[in-house]
């Protein structure tokens, strides 16, 4: 890496290892970035869990209004119904996120570190070390190459 102010801003633990292509660089860069959007995605999954988990919840409260209404044949379909309710065929929200976890998200994430040891020995943010070395403007504020300089 160039260090255009004595310092390089890629740290040991980000150094694109000796004789490395820069295509195992970008695929592994990329590979990380797939699994970035992933964990979005599992965020939004879990999302999905406590939200759908507190719409239940609330079923309980409107129950109790619709009983008090008078309105016990309303009350008694939500209950029926809705109210503890599979999500999707079988399945409760905690059931579809220990599925997603255990199933597709341990393989892509297993993956995504097998490909990081095999392109660039295991370092994680190679190509994004390697961006901002090229991007930084070398002893402008803010643009330091380490926290420490």
């Amino acid at each position: 890496m160039g260090q255009r102010d004595g310092r390089s801003s890629v740290d040991g633990e980000h150094r694109r290892p000796p004789d490395t292509p820069d295509l195992a660089v970008t695929a592994a860069g990329r590979f990380s970035e797939a699994l970035e959007r992933l964990e979005r995605a599992r965020g939004a999954l879990y999302d999905f869990h406590q939200l759908v988990g507190r719409a239940d919840a609330l079923l309980d409260e409107v129950v109790e209004a619709l009983d008090s209404l008078g309105r016990d044949a309303l009350a008694a379909e939500v209950r029926r119904e809705l109210i503890g309710r599979n999500v999707l065929s079988g399945r409760w929200t905690y059931q579809v996120v220990e599925e997603f976890d255990d199933g597709y998200y341990a393989v892509f994430r297993s993956l995504e570190e097998k490909a990081r040891r095999e392109l660039v020995g295991g370092r994680r943010h190679v190509h994004e070390a390697e961006m901002k070395e090229r991007r930084r403007t070398a002893g402008h504020p803010g643009h330091e190459a380490l926290p420490e300089d």
